[in-house]
């Protein structure tokens, strides 16, 4: 049995469409971002279709509430014995296959697929994204997306450098940091191990809830230091991502101008879509794939 686990800010009907969909072959679990309203209407749905769904915190970008969210399902998955891969996936994906071909793909597979790199070879937006964890941060309480967020940003960059600051040592952390993306598939054995790292290195715990962006830091640091499950990582999501910006996001919103990279890339999801500009989209991949919920 596989489950998907859905990471959800926005768009409930949407959420719920993806859900129901994906349903037909997998365990789904939701976590609603508890800013986000789910009438009860939509709950009956779920509820009808025995989807799992929590919302328990309070997600911000740029936070570590979002690998908290995370870290929240694949808990709520290991109840299940019978679970034996996950994939971690954003409310705003679609599916780019079938769903049970997607669910074929994956029977047997003991790989990981997951995007990752080390922090300290590189730059985003000019910042070496180890200062990202080096660094202290508080963006469950300061909206990093704002004006003030932007310059507050910088203002803890430039004086923790001058300061010299270094989380890392004074947590004691010896790892090599990794980075990469928060979406990924992977067998149980490395889910359990990730959790259980977690729950006995309370000092890295520390580091991810003091750093920033480390949704994207905690799976690739706890895997790709260990040379048991590092050796079975396939430096692969398959996620159609397009990284521009569309529809005033970045990464983009998809419309009907990335169908075909869609259908002729070698993919099992892509991201984001919004139903304002991803509607005719979605359409077309569902009447292609005959994916109907």
């Amino acid at each position: 049995m596989q489950a998907i686990l859905i990471l959800a800010h926005k768009d409930i009907d949407q959420v719920t469409k993806l859900a129901t969909i994906l349903n037909d072959n997998f365990e789904i679990y939701i976590h609603f971002d508890k800013k986000m309203n789910v009438p009860e209407s939509y709950k009956q749905i779920l509820d009808k279709n025995k989807i799992h769904y929590i919302s328990k915190i309070y997600v911000n970008w740029g936070s570590w509430s979002i690998g908290a969210a995370t870290v929240l399902l694949m808990k709520e998955a290991l109840k299940n014995p019978q679970i034996n891969y996950m994939h971690v996936i954003s409310g705003q994906d679609w599916l780019t296959d079938t769903s049970q071909n997607i669910y074929d793909r994956f029977k047997n597979d003991d790989k990981i697929y997951m995007t990752y790199f080390k922090a300290t070879e590189v730059k985003k937006a000019g910042e070496p994204i180890i200062w990202w964890q080096k660094y202290y941060f508080n963006y469950d309480r300061i909206n990093r997306r704002s004006t003030f967020g932007k310059f507050y940003h910088r203002g803890l960059l430039l004086v923790q450098t001058i300061f010299r600051v270094n989380k890392l040592k004074k947590l004691g952390i010896d790892l090599e940091i990794y980075s990469g993306e928060n979406w990924v598939d992977m067998p149980r054995d490395a889910v359990e191990y990730c959790i259980n790292y977690l729950d006995f290195h309370p000092n890295l715990l520390k580091m991810l809830q003091t750093g920033c962006f480390s949704d994207e830091f905690w799976m690739q640091t706890i895997l790709c230091n260990s040379p048991k499950f590092k050796q079975r990582i396939v430096k692969n999501h398959h996620r159609y991502i397009k990284w521009h910006k569309q529809h005033e996001s970045y990464p983009a919103i998809l419309d009907m101008s990335d169908f075909d990279n869609i259908i002729n890339g070698d993919y099992i999801f892509a991201r984001k879509f919004d139903t304002k500009y991803s509607k005719e989209l979605i359409s077309n991949l569902n009447n292609m794939y005959q994916n109907n919920g």
